[in-house]
């Protein structure tokens, strides 16, 4: 049996490039490298066996994005636990109710988690052992420095069969609650897999992941992760100078990062005339992703640099790519006229299908759910690395999982359609169409004609009412908030014209600004249009 824990591939790097560096941390300016890594990752796993930590054990971990955070990360894979990652940024109140839906039997946690857990016990109740990383107050269990102690560098992991449980990450909660989605070390293996080869990426490059997941697979795929001096919940809000550094002073060869932070940093190298000669490969994913944004990027990197918009989800990654110059030279003004993002075509071993919108649990899958080619529908995916069920949400699980024969159907959630040449449309999130008595409209294609105007930042199609007699409402974001309290009748009168030509948006006669859009925590670019819908029935 082939073991396929993704730690293994430490002791693989440790081998064969033992001085190079894995991590470099740009906020404590330290570093480690392979051999290190593998050694330190070893100490902390034989340290958790020695402290009582069982294969299978469900391990929270809250411990900021850094060396230290994928070292412990590492060390947990290699002991078979399953670490919970939850982001931190969905809240107090939303981080406690997934840390009680994982049940976690341990945690090992920053003083300031540990404190939280002694003041507010009951989301924290199944946790039997606990570490803390750095100072330790006045709770029970052994400090991360005692674990290390009581640990072997030369410690060997016992096999890693594919189906045995490898982590709970929780979904950003962007619509509805945030779920646990349950991956196990088989897909994680199939994933670095299809990530390396589909991306071209090669040992030894220098990464700039600006998520947490992705740092954990840059190191897995031989990789010098360079971790940025940023919170990696408030992508947006990036210091892009945090950012432009590194890549400049390390020579960054590939990156990982959300459209937010992708926006706010090219804004800055455009105005600064400011370029990334060493990128060869920008990854861009958690929400579509602008020709507008894409067309900066010509003034900034290499004409070889290629920068890819994968599409997936946290359940389902990768499931499509396409590459800038495919949407900047010829599907971008597709989009401008509403026809929803281009995602592009599938990623080899997976399989995608477009079926009738439902809101029920499928209980089967039938060949007349599929649409024809061109019209819109529902997005479902089936591939080696897409995750089997959500951890103790067997309610969601049944929504959200097709059984077909011996393996299933992951519904994404998502609209979309595909068009002559096999390539994807996204036409934006399924619960947040807007059925009115006569028609459906979809956020995507509707929003791309309002946001072309030269005063719009972003927009939001939501809808007022019930059921489905709802009538549609545009929101504005504005680039120019004294243009709205100046001159907001004309504005408004400009936007209206915008909807009145064409089918897509006629049937829209309300407009209402907002001045700054509530977004997702984890990539500050999916509009939270649920908040927005409330907002907007209110007014």
């Amino acid at each position: 049996m082939k073991s396929c824990n993704i730690s293994a591939s430490l002791a693989h790097w440790a081998k064969e490039m033992p001085d190079q560096s894995a991590i470099i941390e740009m906020r404590s300016k330290s570093q480690i490298t392979f051999k290190q890594l593998e050694e330190e990752s070893n100490l902390i796993a034989s340290g958790l066996l020695h402290h009582g930590v069982k294969k299978g054990d469900r391990v929270l971990v809250m411990v900021p994005y850094g060396m230290e955070f994928i070292t412990l990360t590492f060390a947990l894979f290699k002991t078979g636990a399953v670490p919970v990652l939850i982001d931190p940024g969905l809240g107090k109140k939303n981080v406690l109710h997934c840390i009680k839906q994982s049940e976690p039997r341990g945690i090992i946690a920053v003083p300031l988690a540990h404190a939280i857990k002694t003041f507010i016990p009951a989301p924290f109740k199944s946790i039997q052992l606990s570490v803390t990383v750095g100072k330790k107050w006045f709770w029970r269990g052994p400090t991360l420095d005692q674990v290390k102690h009581s640990g072997q560098a030369d410690y060997q992991m016992g096999e890693t069969s594919e189906d045995q449980a490898a982590a709970v990450l929780f979904t950003s909660g962007s619509t509805g609650p945030a779920k646990g989605v349950l991956y196990t070390h088989g897909m994680f293996d199939q994933q670095a897999r299809i990530l390396r080869e589909h991306f071209d990426i090669l040992p030894g490059e220098k990464d700039l992941p600006t998520f947490p997941l992705f740092g954990l697979f840059s190191t897995g795929m031989g990789m010098t992760s360079v971790i940025p001096d940023m919170d990696p919940t408030c992508p947006a809000k990036v210091n892009p100078e945090n950012i432009i550094r590194p890549i400049q002073t390390h020579g960054i060869t590939s990156s990982f990062g959300s459209p937010a932070l992708w926006d706010t940093v090219s804004r800055y190298c455009q105005q600064n005339g400011t370029r990334l000669p060493s990128l060869r490969r920008i990854l861009i994913a958690g929400a579509p992703v602008s020709g507008t944004l894409l067309k900066r990027f010509e003034s900034i990197l290499e004409p070889d640099c290629k920068v890819l918009t994968p599409y997936g989800a946290t359940e389902a990654l990768p499931v499509t790519s396409i590459e800038r110059q495919e949407i900047v030279n010829d599907t971008w003004t597709q989009s401008e006229k509403g026809e929803g993002t281009c995602v592009g075509k599938p990623i080899p071993g997976v399989e995608i299908k477009v079926i009738r919108i439902s809101e029920e649990p499928i209980l089967k899958w039938e060949d007349d759910l599929e649409i024809p080619r061109g019209q819109t529908g529902e997005i479902i995916v089936k591939a080696p690395w897409v995750t089997k069920t959500y951890f103790n949400r067997e309610d969601v699980t049944r929504f959200a999982k097709i059984p077909d024969g011996e393996t299933f159907w992951h519904r994404m959630g998502d609209v979309g359609k595909w068009d002559e040449q096999n390539r994807l449309w996204f036409c934006g999130r399924k619960n947040h169409r807007v059925v009115t008595d006569s028609e459906t409209l979809f956020t995507i294609p509707c929003e791309a004609l309002f946001n072309q105007h030269p005063d719009v930042r972003r927009s939001a199609l939501v809808g007022k009412g019930r059921g489905s007699h709802r009538e549609p409402v545009i929101i504005i974001e504005p680039e120019n908030t004294e243009r709205v309290a100046k001159d907001r009748e004309t504005f408004i009168k400009e936007l209206l014209e915008i909807a009145a030509a064409s089918p897509h948006t006629r049937s829209i006669k309300k407009i209402l600004f907002y001045s700054d859009f509530p977004v997702d925590v984890r990539h500050n670019a999916k509009i939270f249009r649920e908040k927005l819908a409330a907002w907007a029935e209110s007014q």
